[in-house]
Order: structure tokens, then sequence, then C-alpha cells
């Protein structure tokens, strides 16, 4: 079964196929280099979670915003966090990836509140924790509903930091309104290449047939790609919560809205919006990011052709008005997990500028 997010396969370290007794902490200690996100208290063997990882631990508590889209009454789940120091009167709002749940920016969200920000952390409509329907997702449908959740919450202006896919939206946010975006940061932001150009199209059964197929070890080795230097303990409550899922009596709605939700990072490349951004943009990416959605459908020869998330970055800066380009050395996907001290510098150093 094809890693529908990654470049290449790897051979996983270890030939189990049930899921541990208990789940390690998301990041090491050691020398204070890696965000710590919460762990559950055991993540036992067969134990299903919902598709809306009921029971999974989040940083802070979950509060919902009613929606509707297409007809169809919708909750986004969200975290609000005031500052833990002198409030500076700003808010920021952090926006996660395709694969990975919101419990992974508490290290981000513990900096934020330091430096005197309320930080808001929105799980978009079909993932995490938020409802999942079956609907025809767009970036612009998600950013109108971040919009409306910043218009719940009082807030006129507000600063993003978007990873990965949110880091797409984050782009599609500031390019609707502007005039309410602060500062832009985009960690490793996808949808710097217009992958039409590089993979074929894929039907959407034949993408819910793949989340279907995961086994635990396979999917350990799909989320291994983003961590290069990251010890398997560290990402493996990613493959617990996804595969728990798994025996949900819902997964089928669950494999259905992740398809859906690739379809969309499919078809709506952001890089043209990047010329139009008005605000400061910081753009960072791990020297040894490989992921690129649904790139295990291309050819060998389009997947040698297809920029780097490195490299895309470097060239989308120049397009933009107001840019910064950070590398982060030996890092993947995830800086803030990876380089956590490196990443905390630059974020708070930008925000503050």
């Amino acid at each position: 079964m094809p890693d529908l997010f990654t470049a290449s396969s790897v051979v996983t370290r270890r030939a189990a196929l049930t899921l541990p007794l208990a789940t390690a902490t998301l990041a090491v200690t050691a020398a204070r280099t890696m965000a710590t996100p919460p762990q559950p208290a055991t993540t036992m063997s067969g134990e299903a979670i919902g598709i809306g990882l009921e029971g999974w631990p989040y940083p802070g508590p979950i509060s919902f915003l009613p929606l509707v889209m297409e007809g169809q009454s919708v909750r986004m789940a969200y975290m609000d966090f005031t500052p833990t120091s002198v409030a500076n009167g700003r808010a920021i709002l952090l926006l996660h990836g395709k694969n990975f749940d919101s419990s992974y920016w508490s290290g981000p969200i513990e900096w934020l509140r330091g430096a005197g920000f309320r930080v808001i952390v929105p799980d978009q409509i079909g993932f995490n924790k938020s409802s999942k329907p079956d609907i025809n997702y767009s970036f612009e449908a998600l950013a109108r509903n971040t919009l409306a959740l910043a218009d719940a919450l009082s807030l006129s202006r507000i600063s993003l930091l978007g990873h990965s896919t949110g880091g797409a939206l984050a782009v599609r946010i500031a390019s609707m309104a502007p005039d309410r975006i602060e500062q832009l940061v985009l960690e490793d932001p996808i949808g710097l290449v217009d992958y039409r150009a590089f993979i074929p199209p894929q039907e959407t059964a034949t993408l819910i047939a793949a989340e279907h197929a995961y086994t635990v070890v396979s999917y350990r080795a799909f989320i291994a790609h983003f961590f290069p230097i990251l010890p398997e303990t560290a990402y493996e409550p990613f493959v617990t919560w996804r595969m728990r899922t798994t025996l949900s009596s819902e997964f089928e709605r669950f494999a259905r809205a992740s398809a859906l939700t690739y379809q969309m990072i499919y078809r709506e490349p952001l890089r043209p919006l990047y010329p139009s951004l008005t605000m400061p943009v910081m753009v960072t990416a791990g020297t040894k990011d490989r992921s690129a959605p649904l790139i295990s459908y291309a050819s060998a020869a389009a997947r040698t052709a297809m920029p780097s998330i490195h490299q895309a970055a470097q060239q989308a800066v120049s397009e933009l008005r107001n840019g910064r380009f950070v590398s982060f050395p030996d890092a993947g996907h995830v800086p803030h997990l990876e380089v956590a001290e490196h990443f905390r510098a630059e974020l708070l150093s930008f925000l503050k500028a």
C-alpha cells in the first residue's frame, strides 16, 4: 500500500503488529531540544478510539463552534489559552498539519503564552476532534470557518502559525483577509508546488482503500518519514491514536474525510497566492523534509523532478513582498518538535519584530 504523504519507503524498526500497551511521550527531553506534548495514561491494544479522538489528551479544555457546511451541521473543536505573562494584546492561531493531532502544539502554546500571546488552537473540520462530514473540502471553506472562529472570539486582528497543510490554509486565510493578519509563520508548508504536474489524479475510492490498508507497522513507517532526527518513541502517539480509530464503528467516515482532504490538497496549489501577501511572512523548512502529499502515486522520474519543501520554500520567499526564510539543518517536516529550541528562538524573534 502506498505511503500517501511521503517520498520514499523505509524499513520499519518493529515487527509487532499490535499496538503497544503504553505510549511514550511525544518528544524526549534530552538536551531540552524537543517539545513534549501530553501523553495518555494508557493506550491499550485493541481499545477503540472515536473518530473525533474522544478521550485523546489535549493540552487544554476543548470548546466547539457550531457551523454549517454544505447544509450539514458540524462542530469545530478548538482550544483557547490566555497568556501566562503580561498580556501583549495579541492573539495567534496555530493551524495543524494533516496527519497530526493538536497535542503536538504543546511546546509552541507554552512559548507563546509565556511571550504574552492569547493562543487559539483549532482543529479543522474533517480533522482530529472536529466533525468529519462527507463534503467537497476546500481551503477557502476551511479559511472561512477559521475566520468565523476568530469572529466568535471577538478577534479582529490575528497572527497565524501554520504547519504543513495548516501552512497552506494560513496562506489562503491571509489572502482572503489580509487586513486581519498581522504576521504569518509558515512551518514546512505544503502547496508550494502544483502536485498535479507530478502526480496523476487518483479516485477517491483508491485513497479510501489506502486508509483501510494501513497496519500498525506500515503506518509507523509512514509517520517515521516526517521525523529523521526523532526517536521512534517520540512519534509513536501519532501512530497509536490513528490506528485506534480503525477500531471505531465510524472509521469509514474517518477514512473518507481523509481521502477527501487529500483531494483538496492535490487540486489546490497555494504558491500562486504568495506574491499577493502583504503582511510580514516567515517561511521555515527542514533540510531533510522529503514529504509530499500523494507522492507514492508518482513515477520515479516525477519524484526526482519534484522540488522538496526546503527547495520550494526558498524560491517562494523570493516572491513575497516582506518575506524571510529560516532553514533548520537536518530537521524533517516538523521542526517545532525536532529542533524545538531553535524553532522557538526564530518564532519569538519574528513575532516580536
